[in-house]
């Protein structure tokens, strides 16, 4: 039954703790971000990393992102998908090179240099998602160019990790032809079948004489999205945002939208949230807390600086670019799975992998204040 007591626990302090921020003039997800460190293992101790926690958390973060891709404005985010692509180039250059660089300054070796820089370069949006809800500003030219920028992002980070493995990894081939050519697939498939099939799998299951066969059949569909996208080698949310997407443009979309929202964030949403948190341990960091600030600095920085001038260059006004690019800040959940990877293939040394798992959860919660800062004073522009 300990299960039932860290439902308890989650639920509970992350709807105090989420008010707590709300009243400071913070992001909510912050107080919830803030409750995994202190209920986990780093502070008190009283919720471990497990199974259960794990999957649920896993639902919880593909049920956020598949409500992003119901919220989002299809229209707005073609319009935006040359800036897209500017500031996802320059959210992975700036951060690789910054990466690598501190690596080799810090008297690391080459590859493991390399490999930092791979992970710096990844983004995570979930965090951002739940800040742009918040705002009102899901579907505003801002927030439709990060969502876009984080998928583009997220291609590329993979593509680069599997050259990283093939190359100095355990030494397996990997095809990069063969890579790319899976990620054409997935998008060309996600196309057909969001366009074709999707409609008609609603419409065949809503007259069904069930309870909720409507949000059965979009749950459906968001997660065989989802599967088929990590099946595919890509982010499993890159498959729920387009699950999402795909059945907004149904005429079903407002009641799934209505009836999905309770299910995510009375449950599954807050244990996405307590989860990031859990990742923290100061075992055995040792003599790393100067590689540990130093990292933490230049990967806000660099994510900053290279989604602003990708929408800088690209028609949006400084305020709005500096908005981007603190959207970008956070690697979340991706990065983590990558620096799981690099460890598993020999790409990361063990004594390193706790200041990485640091880095990476820092740089998440530095994101819901700086793209509320950054985001406050953005007229809508939708």
């Amino acid at each position: 039954m300990e299960f039932i007591l860290y439902l308890i626990l989650i639920l509970f302090f992350t709807k105090v703790f989420g008010d707590l921020f709300v009243r400071l003039g913070q992001p909510a997800v912050l107080g919830k971000l803030i409750v995994g460190i202190l209920l986990g293992p780093a502070v008190l101790g009283w919720i471990e990393q497990g199974s259960f926690i794990d999957e649920v958390s896993e639902i919880g973060v593909l049920l956020l992102m598949f409500i992003a891709g119901l919220e989002t404005d299809l229209e707005q985010l073609r319009r935006n998908i040359k800036s897209a692509f500017a500031v996802a180039i320059g959210g992975i250059v700036l951060p690789f090179i910054g990466g690598y660089g501190m690596g080799l300054a810090f008297g690391l070796s080459q590859n493991f240099s390399l490999f930092l820089g791979v992970v710096l370069s990844a983004t995570s949006v979930s965090i951002s998602v739940q800040v742009l809800k918040d705002m009102d500003k899901l579907n505003s030219r801002e927030g439709t160019t990060i969502l876009g920028a984080a998928v583009i992002d997220d291609v590329i980070v993979v593509i680069l990790l599997a050259i990283m493995m093939s190359v100095i990894g355990t030494g397996e081939e990997v095809s990069i032809g063969l890579l790319i050519g899976k990620k054409a697939l997935f998008f060309i498939a996600v196309f057909v079948v969001g366009w074709f099939v999707v409609p008609k799998v609603m419409k065949w299951m809503a007259p069904l004489r069930v309870s909720e066969a409507v949000i059965s059949a979009a749950l459906v569909i968001c997660f065989s999205f989802a599967y088929f996208a990590e099946w595919l080698q890509m982010a499993g949310i890159i498959g729920a945002f387009a699950a999402g997407i795909a059945v907004a443009q149904t005429e079903f979309k407002h009641s799934v939208e209505e009836k999905i929202e309770p299910i995510a964030y009375s449950l599954f949403v807050p244990v996405f949230f307590v989860s990031i948190g859990l990742n923290v341990s100061f075992a055995g960091m040792g003599n790393q807390w100067g590689l540990v600030i130093a990292m933490t600095v230049m990967a806000c920085l660099t994510k900053l600086l290279g989604g602003w001038i990708g929408a800088r260059t690209t028609g949006f006004n400084s305020r709005s670019s500096l908005a981007i690019g603190a959207g970008m800040i956070s690697r979340g959940e991706v990065a983590l799975i990558i620096a799981s990877t690099g460890l598993q293939a020999g790409l990361v040394l063990p004594e390193y992998f706790t200041s990485i798992v640091i880095v990476v959860i820092l740089t998440t919660l530095v994101t819901p204040p700086l793209l509320k800062m950054f985001l406050k004073d953005v007229k809508p522009s939708y």
